[in-house]
Order: structure tokens, then C-alpha cells, then sequence
């Protein structure tokens, strides 16, 4: 059966798309067959984040009739399959989210898990894609402004019925001024899931246009990602151990991605 995933936040700028692509990555790498579908179609980014801006197909053809859903995904070298939204504005101003959940039934029994990065804020559009939902996914990073905002989307989430599993902290540093785990869970009232280490291989993938967890599988972040797919699964992480052989290999290839800054 598929399960709809919102991955959601109540401030942007939280890493809510990085969170979306890497976790779609990561459950890809435990076998299951997922697909990340951008639902925040005022501000776009899944496109960005993979270096596709010139799309013949998006999830806005799907709204607006033109074409299943199903005939919008791309397979991302990763990989990865997602269905980017269009970042031109008057795709925008052509359709809303109203039909997202009628649209989003054709990817039913076509894979296992949709990840549905949506808006910030408590907007319109963000309620009708939560709605589109089974399940809702909060990213917040450790700090009064995120935490608070976040609160207001798990109440909306709470009120359409829409079950919250809970939290991902992202862009964790451990600074003093960080709200701790114990804290943001008492306020949240929600179960941390994940924490996601601030990591500077994140900013390199991105130039890159990939995902951490495929770029950079050995970085903390891409790790953490990895740790949070197993635990969403029910399974035990277990650290890949190359041979000797791939280990030379991944150690040149890698060498010359530090070198020329990625």
C-alpha cells in the first residue's frame, strides 16, 4: 500500500527539500521504492536543488489536467524519481493545490512511499497539501523561531486529522544557544526522529546537485540521513564496509572532489 508522506516545517529556510530529496534517497538505498513529489508550487525548489529547470513535464500538468501524474516523474542520475513542480510564474498562478490529493491517488500501487515536500507557514496552499497527506514529517532546526512555527503546523496537521510522527532536527551544532532535544520534544510535543549534524558536504552537494546521501554517502549529514530511513523503517543501520578495492577507488574520486571544492 502507498503511504503519502508530508514533509513539512513551519518557517522556511529549515531544510525541509534537502530533508525531502536525502530521505527519499536513503529509503531508496533500504530497497524501497519511493517517490519525492514537490508540493510547494508558489516557491519551487526540487528542480534547483537537482539541476533541472527546463522541465517538458511537472506536477502543475497533473493539477490543471493535461497529463497524469504518473507522466511527470524523472529519474534522477541518483536514482532518485521525483515529480519537480514548475518554477515559471504563471504555471503558478494557473492552478492551485486544491486537486493535489485526486491527483496524487493515480501514484497509489505505484510505489511504496510518496515524499511530499510542501510549503512553509500556514497558508492556504500548505493546509490543502497537508490534507493530501497520510502521514506528516516536521523538520524544525533547534531554535525558538523554527520550534514555535513548527507548533502551528502540527496543529493544523492535528485538526484535519492528519497523524504527525514527528520531528527532524536539521543543521544541529551543538552550541550552547541550541535548544536541546529534551526541549524541542516538550515543546513540540512530538518524538525527535532524527537529528541531522550541520555539515558542510551538504552546501557541496547541492553545487552539485545531488543528493548528500549520494554524493557524500561517508558524511556526517549523509549518514544521519541514512540512520533516520532505517529507523522510519523499522530496521538496524548498518555502516556499508567497501572492500579494499572500492575503498582506493572512492578515496581517489574523492581526493579530487575536495580539490576542486565539492
Amino acid at each position: 500500500m502507498t503511504k503519502i508522506i508530508a514533509i513539512a516545517s513551519g518557517k522556511g529556510g529549515v531544510g525541509k527539500t534537502t530533508t525531502a530529496i536525502n530521505l527519499g534517497c536513503a529509503l531508496s538505498h533500504f530497497g524501497k521504492d519511493v517517490v519525492v513529489v514537490d508540493g510547494n508550487i508558489a516557491t519551487p525548489h526540487i528542480a534547483l536543488h537537482l539541476g533541472s529547470v527546463k522541465l517538458e513535464s511537472t506536477l502543475n500538468d497533473a493539477l490543471l489536467g493535461k497529463k497524469s501524474i504518473t507522466n511527470t516523474a524523472y529519474l534522477h542520475p541518483s536514482g532518485l524519481r521525483v515529480i519537480p513542480a514548475s518554477i515559471a510564474l504563471k504555471d503558478y498562478q494557473q492552478c492551485g493545490l486544491e486537486k493535489l490529493r485526486n491527483v496524487l491517488l493515480d501514484l497509489i500501487g505505484t510505489t511504496e512511499i510518496v515524499l511530499l515536500d510542501i510549503g512553509a507557514g500556514a497558508n492556504k496552499e500548505t493546509v490543502n497539501a497537508l490534507h493530501a497527506a497520510d502521514e506528516v514529517l516536521i523538520i524544525t532546526t533547534p531554535d525558538t523561531l523554527a520550534v514555535g512555527d513548527a507548533i502551528k503546523t502540527i496543529a493544523i496537521a492535528e485538526e484535519g486529522s492528519i497523524p504527525v510522527m514527528g520531528a527532524v532536527l536539521n543543521r544541529v551544532t551543538n552550541d550552547r544557544g541550541e535548544l536541546s532535544q529534551k526541549n524541542v520534544e516538550a515543546l513540540l510535543g512530538k518524538p525527535v526522529l532524527g537529528i541531522i549534524p550541520d555539515d558542510h558536504h551538504v552546501r557541496r552537494a547541492l553545487t552539485m546537485k545531488q543528493p548528500i546521501v549520494h554524493s557524500h554517502p561517508e558524511a556526517p549529514a549523509a549518514i544521519a540521513y541514512k540512520k533516520l530511513a532505517a529507523f522510519l523503517l523499522g530496521q538496524q543501520y548498518e555502516p556499508f564496509s567497501p572492500s579494499k578495492e572500492d575503498g582506493k577507488e572512492k578515496g581517489v574520486v574523492m581526493q579530487l572532489l575536495e580539490k576542486f571544492g565539492f
